[in-house]
């Protein structure tokens, strides 16, 4: 008897050990970031940094929502590559179509045969939301709203967009036509790198045809451009199904963020969490600004090119974001250039920056060139050839 008391004593004894010791290993781990919800009202919603992209606080971000209005920040972004490769000019005048002006929901109005500039257009859908002014840009960007969906699709894809179908070029309902709110700030993110974008989308009151008859007052449907200081941009939406969204950036200093929240019961929680975030990105971070967008980085030389020697430039504005009071003294960047092949067209890639602090990468920046570059001429490189001869002798 007493043998056994004796083993279930000594088994009671390692069982104590056990747990002692794995309380210990609980007690030594690291403490775990604090977690808070920033977005309490929110479907979902993120915060990021527009340079690096860094998210600053998540909630549901990946998960798919309807996008409502939001869906233009797609259809902006294509708008501005256009304007940005020079095929679509802001006075020029587009002729709207019946199925343009046949758009509910948010709009300017636009009748069947009316001919507005693409910078009236854009400022209606910047300010606005305007559905018919989305939808007569799309055709002519792509011949028709559904060409131009394609083209948004194919964008998301390009962008690494796992989460986003679009289904028109307007948000409003369809059946699959989704997007996150991850996904909704890497458009914006790519969106704000044409940095006039804002010349429109911070425009709180304006007017169209004005002076004439059918003068149309605009009022941004995003009010926090009006109430909260350094808010600029970019884009409301609102369904049934969709609640209150926003797609919202702010600049202060050389720092500038975007937050995004989908799924919002009232206007007013939708802008009141949206300045919460706003609020905790200022008060808790900062950034150093690296290099401008279209800041030279570096050159390439080219024998065989047209002109031998051609600027690298930062395809948008690079900085690096840190926590107040972190110290960040090991700050390295640099370039990794491309096999180069010519042709090649203004704008195109051909290399990246790469921004570390010690061993960690924090952000890599596509560089682009400003300028088409031609192959050079079979007299010019004879020309270079007899130089180069000349030189060596």
């Amino acid at each position: 008897m007493k043998k056994y008391v004796l083993m279930i004593s000594l088994l009671f004894f390692v069982c104590s050990l056990f747990t002692i010791t794995v309380v210990a290993e609980e007690n030594n781990q690291s403490p775990k970031e604090e977690t808070f919800d920033l977005a309490p009202d929110a479907k979902s919603g993120i915060l990021i940094e527009r340079d690096t992209g860094k998210i600053l606080f998540e909630k549901q971000a990946h998960e798919k929502l309807p996008p409502a209005s939001m869906t233009k920040v797609m259809t902006l972004l294509l708008i501005m590559e256009e304007l940005e490769k020079g095929s679509l000019k802001k006075d020029e005048m587009i002729r709207i179509s019946e199925n343009a002006a046949s758009m509910g929901g948010s709009q300017i109005f636009l009748e069947a045969g009316e001919e507005m500039k693409v910078e009236d257009l854009l400022k209606g859908i910047a300010v606005a939301s305007a559905n018919d002014a989305s939808v007569a840009l799309a055709e002519r960007i792509a011949g028709s709203e559904e060409g131009f969906v394609k083209k948004m699709n194919d964008k998301a894809k390009e962008l690494g967009l796992k989460n986003t179908q679009f289904q028109n070029a307007s948000g409003l309902p369809a059946d699959n036509h989704f997007s996150t709110a991850y996904d909704m700030a890497m458009m914006a993110k790519e969106l704000l790198s044409y940095e006039s974008i804002t010349n429109y989308t911070s425009i709180y009151e304006d007017y169209l045809r004005k002076g004439t008859e059918d003068e149309f007052w605009l009022v941004n449907t995003n009010k926090l451009v009006r109430f909260y200081p350094g808010v600029d941009g970019l884009k409301t939406g609102f369904t049934n199904e969709a609640k209150y969204c926003l797609t919202a950036t702010a600049k202060k200093g050389d720092m500038r963020v975007v937050a995004v929240v989908m799924g919002v019961e009232t206007p007013k929680e939708r802008n009141a969490t949206v300045s919460n975030m706003l609020d905790y990105a200022f008060n808790t971070y900062e950034t150093k600004k690296l290099f401008d967008k279209d800041q030279p980085i570096t050159e390439l030389n080219l024998l065989k090119a047209e002109k031998r020697h051609v600027d690298v430039v930062a395809s948008q504005s690079i900085s690096t974001v840190f926590k107040k009071g972190e110290a960040i003294d090991k700050l390295t960047t640099s370039v990794k250039l491309n096999t180069i092949e010519l042709p090649l067209k203004r704008g195109d890639e051909v290399g990246i920056l790469q921004v570390k602090n010690g061993d960690q990468l924090i952000s890599e920046t596509p560089l682009v060139i400003k300028e088409d570059l031609d192959k050079a001429s079979v007299f010019a490189l004879f020309k270079r050839s007899i130089q180069k001869l000349s030189k060596n002798d």
